[in-house]
């Protein structure tokens, strides 16, 4: 099976700063042989873009991961069923469902704990930006 903890624990300490906004860690995923993280990181951040590009060059499994982390059901399920445990325990510590958090730290899994904080702020921070009063909608 196929995941997250398939790459070097620096590539994901990377990927947690790209994941936080850090273009320079953006930077040296996208140009170090690591795209696809770069992507995912993005993708993370409402991408759409960076989500075509994941399902188109190979790895819509991180796409998949990036739905799941959104709470997309059937995304979780494929997660589930496709990839390793980490990954699915990890979308879930991402939406800060205490049991996946707790799964992940019995097994010492810090960065992925890491990166799952990281994530939640930025999902945090997205909630928030769409839902003020300023953000114009429009109406079916």
């Amino acid at each position: 099976m196929v995941g997250l903890e398939q790459y070097d624990i620096k590539l994901l300490l990377a990927l947690q700063k790209s994941i936080e906004g850090r273009k320079d860690f953006f930077k040296l995923l996208a140009t170090g042989g690591y795209p696809q993280l770069a992507a995912f990181s993005n993708a993370i951040r409402a991408d759409v873009d960076a989500m075509k590009w994941l399902a188109s060059n190979g790895f819509l499994w991180l796409a998949a991961l990036s739905d799941a982390i959104d709470g997309v059901e059937t995304a979780r399920k494929w997660v589930k069923e496709n990839l390793t445990e980490v990954n699915y325990q990890f979308a879930l510590a991402c939406r800060e469902e205490i049991d996946a958090i707790v799964w992940l730290k019995k097994r010492d899994l810090e960065v992925f704990l890491m990166m799952a904080k990281e994530v939640h702020t930025v999902l945090d921070t997205q909630a928030a930006e769409n839902a003020g009063p300023y953000v114009f909608k429009m109406n079916n």
